[in-house]
């Protein structure tokens, strides 16, 4: 090749279309200092149960060697919290890691995923960083799932159905009578993916019982994480419960060593430690229901969420006006552009400083 050739303008590499349309995720902003209250993405604000804590240090020494890539005493451990087996159960970075691979495993391009919308925000991204096609259902006007206009959505394209119960971000659950006469609807080759991440924060009854239509309806799987209630955000663990076949699947998807040994070990603590984690779950649904008590008689309407967040629907005026309001006084929320605005339920001190704020602005609520 000749100086000249070498000089020449070149084609570089490109990303594919695929990736560089993508919407890019927006998390939930950081906390910068101390008296930053950060209610934006939806974490515990307690610190990692101690058994956790403990497992991790333990753990830690052995950090120059590689993870159990199969996860097996964390599946074993699951499969006994959940009346399952091993085999049924798949593990990955947290909830949405499974998700993906769940997602890679059925689609192929062009492929349908149906879901409702506004749900969790990376539900698209996956669906279209695989080359599927995203079909978005509008939430009803009580901002749940209209699963009606979600069975009549499916087409001889769609090979999965994402349900979020409670939903994300408006906390709307799906009662389990509801869930199954959908599921009644439903082909059988069609993948309905029940994304249980707020479950713990859920009162009893309020929504589906999940497991119970595993058991009948081979075709659900249920999506479940430990960053949300068991406080281990920062370490990303999740898991699916699906058939055999299926899980075995999503091992095959699966990121090698994507779980850590201090994830899969603080897993494990945490699963132990069980009734400690449940005694701080109620004492955030006692603040929820406080919250949504007050707002409600300030006059905010909400719908009764049963995650540890409260969300206010607001138009693009509103929405502006209310963040201004929370970053002028410390106060990190997730805004959803156009949708409304996520406030995660945490200390009762930080708490307090959202219904003063919002009492302050109450007349924006009746407007």
């Amino acid at each position: 090749m000749s100086p000249e050739q070498l000089l020449a303008p070149t084609a570089l590499p490109t990303l594919r279309a695929a990736v560089t349309g993508l919407p890019a995720y927006v998390p939930g902003r950081r906390s910068l200092g101390a008296d930053i209250a950060a209610l934006a993405s939806n974490e515990s604000h307690y610190e990692p149960l101690p058994a956790a804590t403990a497992a991790v240090a333990e753990a830690a020494g052995r950090m120059n060697r590689y993870p159990d890539m199969a996860a097996v005493e964390l599946r074993e451990r699951i499969a006994r919290h959940l009346g399952v087996t091993a085999e049924e159960v798949a593990v990955g970075p947290g909830s949405v890691g499974v998700l993906q691979q769940i997602i890679t495993g059925l689609c192929d391009a062009g492929d349908e995923v149906v879901f409702a919308w506004r749900s969790f925000e990376a539900y698209p991204i996956l669906v279209e960083l695989a080359g599927a096609q995203p079909v978005r259902v509008p939430l009803d006007d009580a901002e749940g799932h209209d699963l009606d206009a979600m069975a009549a959505a499916v087409t001889g394209r769609t090979k999965v159905i994402l349900i979020c119960t409670p939903n994300n971000p408006t906390g709307v659950p799906i009662s389990h009578g509801r869930l199954e006469a959908f599921l009644q609807s439903v082909r059988s080759d069609v993948l309905v993916v029940i994304d249980e991440a707020y479950v713990e924060y859920a009162d009893a009854g309020s929504g589906p019982d999940s497991l119970a239509l595993y058991r009948r309806y081979p075709n659900v799987c249920v999506l479940r994480t430990f960053s949300k209630a068991y406080g281990l955000a920062g370490l990303r663990a999740g898991y699916a419960i699906t058939t055999a076949a299926i899980a075995e699947g999503l091992r095959r998807t699966a990121l090698p060593f994507a779980v850590s040994a201090l994830a899969q070990k603080a897993a494990v603590a945490s699963l132990d430690a069980g009734e400690e984690m449940a005694a701080r779950v109620s004492l955030v649904k006692q603040e929820r229901s406080r919250m949504a008590a007050e707002l409600e008689a300030q006059g905010w309407k909400l719908q009764p969420s049963q995650g540890n967040f409260l969300w206010i629907r607001a138009d693009v005026p509103l929405l502006a006006l209310l963040v201004d309001a929370f970053d002028a006084a410390g106060i990190l929320v997730r805004a959803y552009q156009g949708d409304g605005v996520r406030i995660t339920v945490a200390d009762p001190a930080s708490n307090d400083r959202v219904l003063r704020l919002l009492a302050a602005h109450a007349a924006l609520a009746i407007s």
